[in-house]
Order: structure tokens, then C-alpha cells, then sequence
């Protein structure tokens, strides 16, 4: 195998979770690249009120992260599909990030990529169930994020619901493993703190 055909697989491997990529303008001025057109709230919102930094915040009826996790827990093993976020062909890992937010009309990036720069970043100490974990894609050496899943628990042993190519192949549980430690790249707290 050549030195190209072999870069062409990492590349290939590293973007098979990030889901599609849109180019989108805001104001026929701004596209999805140019984050300067971060929303910032200067007051704090309350608790029926979600987060999601990037637009203004979305009145919705209060979700927790409990709900979050337990509605995505209906979907696990459905079958991994790149660039998909429906339930009867298969999820990415964002598609299904962006069917179980949409479940409770909470409206997100469909790319993970996009989450880079979504809701309030809090220490891994302290995820609660519902915060979503980010990860790089499949090579760790490139710090883009290209994978992510939601919360379950945080006890002793972080662990979190997500749409995997690996292994399992289908919404799965998994624990904070070496392998998805080298990849971690932040936790982001998207439901307000109430």
C-alpha cells in the first residue's frame, strides 16, 4: 500500500463521524467558519431556557439531562450510518446527537465539528448526565473534534451514549477507555445548570 492510498484512509477514517459539513451564511455576510458570529448571553437565562451558544437561547419546556439519557437509551443499537440522523437507516455520531435533542425541539449543529464552539465547556470532573462529551475523530494527533456523545453517568467511571463506527458498530455505551481518553477534547454543558 502506498504512502498516499494509506494518508487517504486516516483522512477517510478521521472525517467518518462528522457528519455532513453545510456551508451556511448568516446575514448573506457569515458562514459557519467565521465564529464571530457567536451569541453570548450577558444575563443569565433561566431554567426553561436552553443554551447553545452560536444563536440566541430557544424557550423551550425544561429538559434534563436524565430525560436526554434516557430517551437516547431507546435508541441503543441502531446501527451506525455515516451522515445519517434517522432511526430506521442508522445514526453518525452527530445525527444521533441531533435526533435525540430534536426529540425534545432543543435545535443543535447537525456536524460535530460545529459543537466545538456550542454551549458552556465545564470540567470533567464535574459532567452531569446530559452534558456531551466531544472527542477528536479516529486519529488523536488531529485535534479537530469529529466525535461526541452524551453523558450517562459520571460517578467513579465517566461514561457516555454515543453512535460508534468501532466495534460495536450501533448506539452504544461506553466508558472513558485510554483510547477515547487520547481523543477527549472537552465536555459541554448544552441544558442550563438547573
Amino acid at each position: 500500500m502506498t504512502k498516499f492510498t494509506k494518508c487517504f484512509i486516516i483522512l477517510f477514517i478521521s472525517l467518518a463521524c462528522r457528519g455532513t459539513v453545510e456551508r451556511k451564511t448568516v446575514d448573506n455576510k457569515l458562514d459557519v467558519w467565521d465564529r464571530t458570529d457567536i451569541v453570548t448571553p450577558s444575563t443569565p437565562i433561566n431554567t426553561k431556557q436552553i443554551l447553545i451558544e452560536g444563536s440566541l437561547p430557544q424557550v423551550t419546556e425544561e429538559v434534563t439531562g436524565r430525560q436526554l439519557v434516557d430517551f437516547a437509551k431507546t435508541l441503543l443499537a441502531i446501527p451506525y450510518k455515516y451522515a445519517s440522523s434517522d432511526p430506521l437507516e442508522g445514526f453518525d455520531c452527530s445525527g444521533f446527537i441531533t435526533y435525540v435533542f430534536n426529540h425534545f425541539n432543543i435545535k443543535v449543529p447537525r456536524s460535530s465539528v460545529d459543537f466545538t464552539n456550542t454551549g458552556n465547556e465545564v470540567d470533567i470532573r464535574t459532567a452531569k448526565v446530559g452534558d456531551l462529551i466531544l472527542f477528536t475523530g479516529t486519529v488523536d494527533t488531529i485535534r479537530i473534534v469529529g466525535h461526541m456523545g452524551i453523558v450517562t453517568e459520571n460517578a467513579d467511571n465517566l461514561k457516555f451514549i454515543h453512535s460508534t463506527s468501532g466495534k460495536a458498530n450501533a448506539v452504544t455505551v461506553s466508558t472513558l477507555t485510554d483510547h477515547y481518553k487520547r481523543r477527549f477534547v472537552k465536555i459541554i454543558r448544552v441544558l442550563s445548570d438547573k
